[in-house]
């Protein structure tokens, strides 16, 4: 062998041997475990799938994939997962006959996994309600937010249809590992400001494509100061820079929060200290003020306080990004006593029918009717201009939702600002985007 060939094979065999010795990042240590071995970022792998979700919107195009499997059988149909969400309640005999195909093909395949209209409620919501999530699993999904149950430790992404049938029929499927962007979170979170805040700031930075089939991983010393809905907000709109994934350690809040769905944690899931990072980004808690993304991109971030002459015309708050419980008690905080603008629509909209429960178990519901808001059943509708609140040509929204795109929620005239709860509740007061 030439001296320059030997030169380069000890080369490649040295890094190769760094690369092993290196720390792990969170989504390498989950398919290590998975796989049984070392992994990297950058490896092709097959691994097993532990759970795979379906909406009643996407089910029949996995049906269709599913359909063209030579001696098709599903696998494990305790791993199925099926909730109806995006088409409730009915808004036309289209949207009734595919909630027909849905519950003919769980009645006939007899799966157990079932949530339909007036059982569960919006897929992201239920799923960790419902404790369906648990650290170390991989979870697929045919919803780009899908990557929202990395808020408890596991790697979870979007799928389309064909990828998802094939994981029914074989209980697998291929991944490129991601690599990881480090998001360092240091200070102290500001009153009013919250996940949806860090969230939308982050993409601000990134921008819609800048992390692209990487995985965020958020840590630093502040994130014990975030709430698992904080989290799973956060996990949630990762896809709106572009990553895979986003996800973040297994602390001791994840397991308090998991112990009371009775799921046992064996142990904690921290990122090594020598973990090799693609980039890495601090964001400083005690200076980042409520964000707002304008229209039509969730990454067109500015600040609250930049804006004083936006009206709006209609308020959504819920969805799978801000439908959950301590959402509407931030909403509750801030609307109790007053009233909303009479110019202003509020749509509330909670994430599922346990959060609707606590809502009034709480006595949140008549004062907030009495500030003027309408409580809509758990529905993604308005979020992707389904229905239940379309805007109308040149309106105004403001949303609590995780896409602003050009015509999403309805006319393409129309414009939507997203920002957190509190901001929402804020402006619905003066019916102005203002900070709150």
């Amino acid at each position: 062998m030439e001296v320059t060939q030997l030169q380069k094979l000890q080369k490649k065999l040295s890094q190769n041997y760094k690369e092993i010795l290196m720390g792990q990042t969170i989504i390498e240590k989950i398919f290590s475990e998975k796989l049984g071995r070392v992994s990297k970022a950058g490896e092709y792998v097959f691994a097993d799938i532990d759970k795979c979700l379906s909406t009643d919107i996407s089910l029949p195009s996995v049906l269709e994939s599913f359909s063209k499997i030579k001696n098709k059988t599903i696998l494990n149909k305790e791993k199925i997962i099926i909730i109806e969400d995006h088409l409730v309640p009915s808004k036309d005999i289209a949207s009734a006959n595919i909630l027909n195909k849905v519950k003919n093909f769980v009645s006939k395949e007899n799966i157990p996994n079932y949530y339909g209209f007036g059982t569960g409620g919006i897929c992201h919501v239920v799923m960790p309600e419902e404790g369906m999530v648990k650290p170390g699993e991989i979870i697929i999904g045919t919803d780009s937010h899908t990557c929202s149950y990395g808020a408890l430790g596991c790697f979870s992404t979007g799928v389309g249809s064909t990828d998802m049938a094939y994981a029914w029929s074989t209980g697998n499927l291929w991944f490129n590992i991601p690599e990881s962007i480090r998001i360092n979170l240091k200070g102290d979170l500001q009153k009013n400001v919250s996940g949806k805040d860090i969230i939308l700031k982050v993409i601000g930075i990134l921008g819609e494509q800048g992390a692209i089939y990487k995985a965020l991983e958020f840590g630093g010393d502040s994130i014990s100061q975030l709430s698992i809905d904080d989290r799973l907000t956060m996990c949630n709109m990762g896809i709106e820079c572009g990553a895979k994934t986003a996800l973040f350690p297994v602390d001791d809040l994840t397991i308090e929060y998991l112990t009371e769905l009775s799921i046992h944690v064996d142990q904690k899931l921290y990122p090594d200290l020598d973990a090799n990072y693609s980039k890495i980004i601090d964001v400083d808690l005690n200076t980042l003020k409520p964000q707002v993304s304008f229209p039509h991109s969730p990454s067109n971030v500015k600040e609250a306080n930049e804006l004083n002459d936006v009206k709006v015309d209609q308020i959504v708050i819920g969805s799978c990004t801000n439908g959950r419980f301590n959402d509407f008690k931030t909403v509750h905080e801030i609307l109790k006593g007053k009233r909303i603008n009479n110019d202003v629509k509020v749509l509330l909209i909670p994430g599922s029918q346990k959060v609707l429960k606590e809502i009034i178990n709480q006595n949140l519901i008549n004062d907030l009717i009495d500030a003027g808001c309408t409580i809509s059943s758990p529905t993604c509708g308005p979020c992707i201009g389904l229905h239940t609140g379309i805007l109308g040509e040149n309106n105004v929204g403001l949303y609590t939702t995780n896409r602003n795109f050009r015509g999403r929620n309805g006319a393409k005239s129309s414009e939507v600002y997203l920002c957190s709860p509190a901001t929402a509740a804020a402006s619905a007061i003066t019916g102005y985007i203002t900070e709150s």
